[in-house]
């Protein structure tokens, strides 16, 4: 068995780019890694609403789990809602 490689620090994007244009990723532990998405689209419009105190309280506890803010987590259960 091959011996895994710890990832090494990348301050920024030109070490994040020469890093992966050289390296064999496959020598490395990915496993800690998650799925990045990116918001490009501009936000246009704005919503408000109410909601029960402990909805609200379990949409924050559920972001703070996905490591995101809880109106991105919001706005990405509406996107995957309407997908």
């Amino acid at each position: 068995m091959k011996a895994v490689k710890p990832m090494p620090s990348l301050p920024s994007d030109a070490a994040a780019e020469d890093f992966v244009s050289t390296a064999n990723l496959a020598d490395y532990d990915l496993t800690r890694f998650r799925t990045m998405s990116f918001e490009l689209e501009p936000k246009s419009a704005a919503l408000n609403m109410r909601l029960p105190e402990s909805l609200l309280a379990a949409l924050k506890a559920k972001a703070r789990e996905a490591g995101i803010p809880y109106t991105r987590y919001v706005r990405m259960i509406l996107e995957r809602a309407i997908s």
